[in-house]
């Protein structure tokens, strides 16, 4: 059986639960709401479920050198001042202030330039706020990338995956600087943080919410969106999300959909996950409702095919399996032979490749396996035990390639 990956380390059991209750309780952010990864702790019994009070925000919202006004919305621009051509442009940034107090929400889509969802999702939500009835401000960017998206690339024109430069500096590659200069001008000012993503490299994702559950500021955000699927997942280094997560803002990944086209069902459902989480941090005055229970998974995996050829996918996204289950298969195109693709555990498909090409190692389908907190933290006690007790036993045991299967699983993962 393929090694599974797990995703979370000795979960704070005061933090977690299997599912997503149907009204939790509301949730309000403040900047530097968290610490540093590193330094977080556990929540008490008597802190689980609360998140600290908003200090009131001044009816002025001052951001790139300008002042917009309670109960207004006004288009900014912000320039990295590194353009590649010498010509910049400039990206727009929508910016909708509120006529009352409240906490300030980020939307960042197209970090990586070919992902379009995460656009659409962004401007239906910013140019349906009524600044009026808003409490707090809402800022969303739909293009980051500007420069990726004109190239209908993941990348910069150098390359480089801006995903992996975050916070970045003002010395080094471009993409650091244009890290840092969107992260200090920007992301800096943000209560709390939500990145809009799709699947990478002609791959396609369910629609779900991914944040370190470990901590139970991000625990209690995450419940804030409602009936989505909620992932387990540490950010990357250098992920905009892992950044801001380590700058104290609370700080979530929304993925939908596949690269290089517009799902409208994908959509639909992430602007609705983002408007319930609004009522959730009473930003606006529509009660909160959680919709249907959904759940939540600690851990998940790559399966990889071991051929390469023309892969079909048999399974829908969501789809429920159990072992045996065919998922796809692999044809080779010149001896015409098929290789079948089966599942070794009974999981969730919350990702998959797209019909297409692939090659020996090309991960084609991301299972969700619905394990507790519990039973993650008794996996991790029992191989810690093997570790103590025949260090030499637990080597020869060791997967000599887990490093790098870490590496793959999260650059395919993690925006």
């Amino acid at each position: 059986m393929m090694k599974k990956l797990c995703l979370a380390m000795l979960l704070p059991l005061s933090a977690m639960a299997t599912e997503i209750v149907d009204n939790p309780p509301k949730t309000t952010v403040k900047p530097k709401a968290i610490t540093a990864v590193e330094t977080l702790k556990p929540a008490s019994e008597a802190d689980h479920g609360q998140v600290s009070e908003t200090k009131a925000k001044p009816s002025e919202l001052n951001l790139l050198g300008k002042t917009v006004l309670p109960g207004s919305f006004r288009t900014l621009s912000w320039s990295s001042e590194q353009s590649f051509t010498g010509i910049d442009l400039g990206t727009p940034v929508l910016v909708a202030n509120g006529q009352h107090s409240g906490p300030t929400l980020c939307l960042t889509a197209a970090v990586h330039g070919d992902e379009l969802n995460g656009i659409e999702i962004t401007r239906q939500v910013l140019h349906t706020l009524d600044t009026k009835k808003l409490k707090g401000a809402v800022i969303g960017v739909p293009i980051v990338n500007l420069d990726g998206f004109h190239n209908a690339s993941r990348y910069l024109k150098d390359r480089r995956d801006l995903n992996r430069y975050f916070p970045g500096s003002t010395e080094g590659a471009a993409a650091s600087r244009i890290a840092h200069s969107f992260f200090s001008q920007i992301v800096s000012h943000c209560d709390a943080l939500v990145d809009l993503h799709t699947g990478s490299f002609y791959r396609t994702n369910l629609p779900q919410i991914r944040a370190d559950l470990r901590h139970p500021t991000l625990a209690e955000f995450s419940r804030g969106f409602g009936n989505i699927t909620i992932v387990q997942s540490q950010a990357s280094k250098g992920t905009l999300r892992g950044a801001a997560v380590a700058a104290g803002i609370p700080a979530v990944t929304m993925e939908l959909g596949a690269p290089m086209s517009l799902d409208l069902e994908s959509v639909a459902v992430g602007v609705a996950a983002i408007k319930r989480l609004m009522r959730s941090m009473e930003m606006v005055p529509e009660p909160y409702r959680g919709g249907s229970v959904q759940p939540i998974y600690v851990e998940s995996f790559w399966q990889r095919s071991d051929h390469s050829g023309i892969f079909v996918s048999d399974v829908p996204l969501g789809a429920k399996i159990k072992p045996g289950d065919e998922l796809g298969r692999v044809t080779d195109p010149v001896t015409n032979a098929t290789f079948r693709l089966r599942s070794e555990v009974e999981a969730t498909v919350i990702g998959k490749a797209l019909n297409q090409f692939v090659y020996p190692g090309f991960a084609v389908f991301h299972l969700a396996i619905a394990t507790t907190p519990e039973e993650v933290e008794q996996k991790e006690a029992e191989k810690h035990q093997i570790e103590l007790s025949d260090e030499s036993q637990a080597t020869e045991q060791a997967d000599p390639n887990l490093e790098s299967r870490l590496s793959d699983d999260a650059e395919e993962s993690d925006g």
